[in-house]
């Protein structure tokens, strides 16, 4: 009994002896356990920590992000952009509407200034939607993982790619603030039709800057770059304004709108713009392309940076002036004519272009006519001539005999038979006026024929004037192509009292962050004595008074204005000018083909058009009279200076010095007029209230 007891007292100690033991290896097995976990979680810490620190160090990749390049009018108005394949212009955030920052945080990521770049909450509760739905309908990439798989990452679905952007998206929130990474992301996204970045897809959509956009405005954009072909009100009316009513109501939600202003958005109507605006030539085509071939083919401007750079184009185009252009040709002819046209308009006080059409219709035909030096400039070229003989001592009351005429040159070798148009003669003594007015060929003949064509070519040269002249006498009459550039900046010395100035089309070139690449300073030439040149002007004005060859639209011009027509058989000009504004107009065809009389009618129509309505603004100015030149009456009959008896005096501008000083007396009546008209100098009694008024009127 006694060994039994001891048996089951001994039996009952093992077994206390045995949990005790097991206990204690438990107990050790879990301090083990706690240890090896410590050891594990401080190295996991480090091993973040330390990725976190490598992370830190190490530089983004370089992100290739284009931006769009903008050319812009005198007034800084966007008239057109440069890029390739996307259109792309980034802004500062505060240059952004808050309610399309505010619409685009609601929808996007409502957390972005609350996480580091990973929304932890906002995966679990995409998660439990995506468990309910047994699919996946909600994703939970915050704004900064958008933008590096954006930046740096194609949008495959590996687990490579993943891995990366979980690298680069730490990386972001380490190296930049939260509204630097908004600002990226706001000028990065893709809303659809070519459009990246909110500032070109307000432009796109509404036609304006994206500091304008209105609250639901910023709400329909807002909804486009989760599915652009989806929720583009262009392609799907009704699932953009669903998407726009989400997020409207999700900022109803956070507090950032009232349920008042989020109804009233979502029953505004919007105005969007037509789509095909963006994708058709845009305006004025023809400058835009001759921008770009001065800003890389003269300025050096690396064509990488002007499709890509984000520069900033500062332009001379005045856009009134370019629609009165465009208005002036479409209006000018005939729906059914294949003739084609070209004008172009310089300030001849800066050089600045203003206007430039180089056809009638850019989408079929892309040739910029305004450089074409193919086409003759018929008699719009005397003045060059005329120029040559005032340079030379002549003055307007020089005369010759408009008749039919042979001419012989290079030393009776050659012989030159010129016909006026129609046939049509004087057939009696005319003057350097009326001969211009006329455009009297016979006269120009003659003219060139006393000063030299070498001459001639010479003051064409000094105007500016670089195409290929031979010195014949058929140079009078514009027989050798010239380019409606070169006749409008060759005139532009002559409304610019003798000063020439190279035109101008590109004032100023900036980088994306405003540093100046390019700043034009204006080259000014006195290459016409300035008294030449009025004169010149002066006679230049008879082309539209009565007898003039652009009398016909005379009436149509209120304010003075001088120039010169020119016809031949394939082409019409006429090149003009005012004290502000030097235009040159061509009409014709591009083969050279035969023009009607109408058709050559049409460059004068063209250019009154234009003038007048692109100086709309601007008060009627007389051209400013420079020192040395006289004003007097005289007889055209005899040149010298009209009596009171002469029935048909005429005012005229001399060089001063040059101007007749014999009076007429071929129409003293009987009472003895002569006498009495010559008790006051001529001069004084014909030049003085005459200069005064003008020097009063040009203040």
């Amino acid at each position: 009994m006694t060994s039994s007891t001891n048996g089951a007292q001994k039996a009952k100690q093992r077994r206390r002896s045995l949990r005790k033991e097991k206990r204690r290896v438990l107990f050790a097995r879990l301090v083990l356990f706690l240890k090896l976990g410590a050891a594990g979680t401080v190295l996991i810490l480090l091993l973040l920590i330390g990725s976190l620190l490598y992370l830190r160090a190490q530089s983004l990749p370089v992100a290739s992000i284009s931006q769009t390049s903008q050319m812009l009018d005198i007034h800084g108005n966007v008239i057109d952009t440069f890029h390739a394949g996307e259109n792309r212009r980034s802004v500062k955030l505060e240059d952004i509407s808050p309610y399309a920052v505010q619409a685009t945080l609601a929808i996007e990521d409502r957390r972005f200034y609350d996480h580091l770049g990973f929304d932890f909450r906002g995966m679990a509760r995409a998660m439990l939607v995506n468990l309910e739905n047994l699919s996946k309908k909600q994703g939970a990439s915050t704004l900064t993982q958008q933008l590096a798989r954006n930046l740096y990452l194609t949008h495959e679905r590996t687990w490579s790619r993943k891995i990366k952007e979980a690298a680069y998206t730490a990386q972001l929130e380490m190296s930049y603030s939260k509204d630097e990474i908004l600002t990226m992301y706001m000028n990065q996204i893709y809303y659809g039709h070519g459009a990246y970045g909110i500032e070109a897809a307000a432009s796109t959509y509404f036609g304006k800057p994206a500091s304008k956009l209105t609250l639901a405005e910023s709400a329909m954009l807002a909804g486009v770059p989760k599915g652009p072909k989806y929720y583009s009100p262009y392609m799907n009316m009704k699932n953009a304004k669903d998407r726009q009513l989400t997020i409207l109501n999700v900022m109803v939600e956070e507090g950032v709108i009232t349920r008042k202003e989020a109804d009233e958005a979502y029953n505004e109507i919007l105005s969007f713009q037509p789509l095909s605006a963006g994708n058709q030539e845009g305006f004025a085509p023809y400058f835009r392309d001759y921008i770009r071939t001065v800003a890389v083919d003269k300025l050096g401007i690396d064509e990488h940076l002007l499709n890509e750079g984000g520069i900033r184009i500062h332009t001379t185009l005045d856009s009134a002036a370019q629609k009165a252009a465009e208005e002036a040709i479409a209006a000018g002819f005939p729906d059914d004519s294949e003739q084609q046209a070209a004008l172009i308009a310089i300030d001849p006080r800066t050089g600045y272009i203003k206007a430039m059409v180089g056809g009638r219709d850019y989408r079929t035909n892309q040739y910029n006519r305004v450089f074409a030096k193919t086409r003759q400039p018929g008699s719009s070229f005397k003045p060059f001539v005329y120029l040559t003989a005032l340079e030379s001592g002549m003055t307007p009351l020089h005369t010759y005999r408009s008749e039919p005429t042979t001419f012989t040159y290079d030393e009776g070798r050659q012989t030159y038979e010129p016909s006026n148009h129609n046939d049509k003669y004087a057939e009696e003594d005319i003057d350097m006026r009326r001969a211009l007015a006329s455009s009297d060929n016979i006269y120009a003949v003659h003219t060139i024929m006393a000063v030299g064509p070498d001459k001639v070519i010479e003051t064409a040269r000094r105007l500016g004037i670089n195409s290929p002249m031979d010195p014949v006498p058929s140079l009078a009459l514009g027989t050798f192509p010239v380019s409606p550039f070169e006749m409008a900046s060759a005139f532009g010395a002559f409304a610019n009292s003798g000063k020439h100035i190279d035109p101008i089309a590109i004032t100023r070139i900036e980088d994306k962050n405003g540093r100046i690449l390019y700043d034009a300073v204006p080259e000014e030439t006195q290459v016409v004595e300035p008294e030449h040149a009025y004169v010149l002007t002066s006679l230049m004005e008879s082309v539209f008074k009565p007898g003039g060859t652009a009398a016909r639209v005379s009436a149509d011009i209120k304010r003075p204005v001088a120039g010169k027509t020119g016809t031949t058989a394939s082409d019409a000009w006429l090149v003009g000018y005012t004290p502000e504004l030097v235009t040159a107009v061509w009409v014709g065809y591009d083969k050279g083909r035969t023009i009607t009389t109408a058709e050559a009618h049409r460059a004068a129509p063209i250019f009154a058009a234009f003038t007048e309505k692109a100086l709309e603004t601007v008060p009627p100015k007389m051209f400013p009279v420079p020192e040395g030149v006289v004003t007097v009456y005289v007889d055209p009959a005899t040149g010298k200076l009209a009596g009171d008896s002469c029935p048909d005096k005429r005012l005229e501008t001399f060089i001063a010095g040059t101007e007749p000083t014999e009076l007429c007396d071929e129409h003293t009546d009987e009472a003895g007029s002569e006498d009495s008209a010559a008790e006051v100098p001529a001069k004084e009694k014909h030049h003085s209230w005459w200069s005064d008024l003008k020097r009063w009127w040009n203040g």
